[in-house]
């Protein structure tokens, strides 16, 4: 028993040093405050030192989140939550004024919640898109955290620029059956990076894809067009944006997207 005492004295002694302890680890912290994880670019990446906003969807749906199209927009069990009808899209958008330059990062899932005779899929988008009254262009200036079909297990992200560009990444994931990922794009003055999972997969510096105007985030659930839709649910779990001041912890060399055409902007 006298060899145990030193022994349960040091245990003690750390235990009271990480109970007094000022400073948390972010992948600690943000187990402490429940949200998921911890693993996320945000901790990952070292972003987390410069964090400007933070959603948890906890209470009452803030009224900055403008929800359009039909459905329902609401937070539920600390999620916001977009529910579809049979027909047409429902999208909610952040709106607050945007930033140019940042990194945003999202944890979300989605799946059908029915299924209707001849019915198609929704997609699962989100983006940042120009903030405010901005021109939109039909999509031409908006970048693609994640889009996905329902029932697919590949996921895009894309850099919509004027007059028609389209550079494109794609990712292979476990998309069915609710599955969590988190999905981050980091939007620089010299390159755009893409990360699914904590990983970087995409990192694009060709001067055609950098269009410097202020974005904001939107998710949406998206039905085609005049189409009978099998009825979705989309979730978010958290949102973040961090500023570019926090140096990059780890290396974000990755290929670049692929140069298509954006037939839809206008």
């Amino acid at each position: 028993m006298r060899s145990l005492r030193p022994a349960l004295a040091a245990a003690l002694v750390g235990l009271l040093a990480l109970t007094l302890s000022p400073a948390v680890s972010p992948a600690s912290a943000d187990h402490v405050h429940g949200a998921p994880g911890p693993i996320h670019a945000g901790n990952t990446f070292g972003w987390y030192q410069f964090g400007v906003f933070r959603q948890e969807f906890v209470g009452p749906k803030p009224g900055y989140w403008k929800k359009a199209g039909r459905g329902i927009v609401r937070t539920q069990n600390g999620m916001l939550t977009l529910m579809t009808t049979r027909k047409g899209s429902v999208s909610a958008k952040l709106d607050l004024p945007g930033h140019t330059y940042g990194r945003w990062e999202i944890r979300a899932r989605a799946g059908r919640t029915g299924t209707t005779p001849g019915g198609s899929s929704y997609k699962v988008v989100t983006e940042l898109v120009p903030a405010g009254d901005r021109d939109q262009h039909c999509g031409g200036r908006d970048i693609g955290l994640q889009n996905f079909t329902l029932g697919k297990n590949t996921v895009k992200s894309y850099v919509h620029t004027l007059p028609n560009n389209s550079f494109r990444g794609f990712k292979d994931r476990h998309l069915k059956h609710e599955r969590w990922h988190t999905y981050a794009v980091e939007v620089a003055e010299d390159h755009i990076s893409w990360f699914v999972d904590a990983h970087v997969v995409h990192t694009e510096r060709r001067e055609a894809a950098l269009d410097p105007v202020p974005r904001q985030l939107k998710f949406e659930l998206r039905a085609q067009d005049g189409k009978k839709m099998h009825p979705a649910r989309m979730q978010m779990d958290w949102m973040r944006y961090w500023t570019m001041r926090a140096p990059n912890e780890r290396s974000i060399k990755a290929p670049q997207f692929e140069l298509s055409t954006y037939n839809d902007a206008c």
